[in-house]
């Protein structure tokens, strides 16, 4: 029987928002495709699973208008707060809610319901597509975006980022985490009953030279380094934290090496008129 939770290791330090807004402004351009290509539009009603700090929330936003609204979701109350904050004096039309995405339900169907780097921390991700699946309305739409770590690399490879790779792979291994959930996304979808399934990935290019490199992967490797070290992945002195970073940079100009970071994977459809 697969567990219910996952241990979520990422948390909600200032330095983990500040990684994860990093991080959000190198996929925002992915996104903000890939909710167009999967239907979000002008007037829809969207629940946003795992909000985290809002970022998927207040691109749904600008894309469902100010007739439209937005519903967003998460467990942990500090980065809802950030989120709300946030949005509060640009975005009228959106809710944050603290809920559990494995129970929460709202009384009104939704027209569309996104999730981004949110499965990849569930145990039993199919239970909860298909839990919300049943919160849609006839024919409305379903869509899941999530990372899949298993393209990530350097080229050409780089023997200290493929080192860090491969610890920060371990890390979300060990804490149940599957980081290559993005190349599953569409069989998923289609477990949990949902019809019509499509999708597609989005991949970046990092030119050696672009400080955002060394600055994400050193930023994940320093949020995951509690877990590197419990389970003996690396010590302290392997990690070298404090200069992570700059022996990244330093490596990479050296090299030559773009890093690629991981596929952004989108998978869609829609509920059954039935359903």
């Amino acid at each position: 029987m697969k567990p219910e939770t996952t241990t979520y290791v990422l948390g909600s330090s200032d330095q983990e928002i500040e990684r994860l807004d990093r991080q959000s402004a190198s996929i925002e351009g992915a996104t903000r495709l890939l909710l167009r290509a999967a239907g979000i539009a002008p007037g829809m009603r969207v629940l946003d699973l795992g909000t985290g700090i809002g970022h998927v929330a207040m691109l749904v936003a600008d894309l469902v208008g100010p007739q439209g609204s937005v519903v967003a979701i998460d467990s942990n109350a500090r980065l809802l707060e950030v989120a709300a904050a946030r949005a509060s004096t640009t975005r009228a039309q959106m809710r944050f809610v603290e809920g559990d995405v494995r129970s929460w339900r709202d009384t009104e169907p939704f027209d569309a319901i996104v999730g981004r780097l949110i499965l990849f921390h569930l145990a039993d991700p199919v239970s909860v597509l298909r839990h919300h699946a049943a919160s849609l309305r006839p024919a409305g739409l379903l869509l899941a975006l999530d990372f899949d770590l298993g393209s990530c690399r350097t080229d050409p490879a780089l023997p200290l980022a493929t080192e860090a790779l491969g610890w920060v792979q371990a890390a979300f291994l060990s804490a149940g985490a599957n980081p290559a959930i993005g190349a599953r996304l569409a069989l998923l979808l289609a477990e949990a009953g949902v019809a019509n399934v499509q999708g597609f990935g989005i991949q970046g290019y990092i030119a050696p030279g672009d400080p955002a490199a060394p600055a994400l992967l050193s930023g994940v490797v320093r949020t995951l380094a509690p877990q590197i070290v419990a389970t003996g992945l690396a010590t302290p002195e392997q990690i070298g934290i404090d200069t992570l970073e700059a022996r990244l940079a330093d490596a990479i100009q050296a090299s030559g090496s773009v890093l690629l970071p991981p596929t952004l994977a989108a998978a869609w459809g829609r509920r059954s008129e039935a359903g």
